[in-house]
């Protein structure tokens, strides 16, 4: 861990490809002091995963382009580009990205889900998305996945 301050330039950060999306890793809990985790993601039209929940982190967003359908319990709310939406810790929550591409960032306090998706990331290189795989890395990093994985996650 670092109690050093951290900088990264536009564009930087390290890539995590998700096969059909993309993310960028700009702080981890060794960056942050195990404070937070925040990613930046680029994904697909109607891209989205199943409704779940984090157990040991709240999760925030914050629209940079594009639109994002969030569910959070049975609220449904539009977050076009500025819009910010907080998640409780063991908040019922999914989202569907708009009509168009969209980007986003993804915070994580205290720090979370780095690991999860580096490990997403290799199931699908290793083409294993079996859908006991999938919920085997989910509970490694305390997420319960609640529905079925949908048609273009993975």
């Amino acid at each position: 861990m670092s109690d050093e301050p951290y900088v990264l330039q536009p564009g930087e950060g390290r890539a995590i490809d998700l096969g059909n999306f993309l993310m960028s890793v700009k702080a981890t809990a060794e960056d942050t002091s195990g404070a937070f985790t925040l990613l930046e993601a680029t994904e697909p039209p109607n891209f989205g995963p199943p409704m779940h929940i984090h157990r040991d982190a709240a999760e925030a967003f914050y629209v940079l382009e594009g639109e994002y359908i969030i569910f959070i319990g049975d609220r449904e709310v539009r977050a076009p580009a500025g819009s910010f939406v907080h998640i409780p810790v063991g908040a019922v929550h999914g989202f569907r990205v708009g009509s168009s591409p969209s980007r986003k960032l993804n915070l994580y306090v205290p720090q979370a889900m780095v690991g999860y998706f580096d490990e997403l990331a290799a199931a699908i290189r290793e083409g294993d998305v079996s859908d006991e795989k999938l919920g085997a890395i989910a509970e490694r990093y305390g997420v319960e996945v609640l529905g079925p994985v949908p048609e273009g996650y993975v």
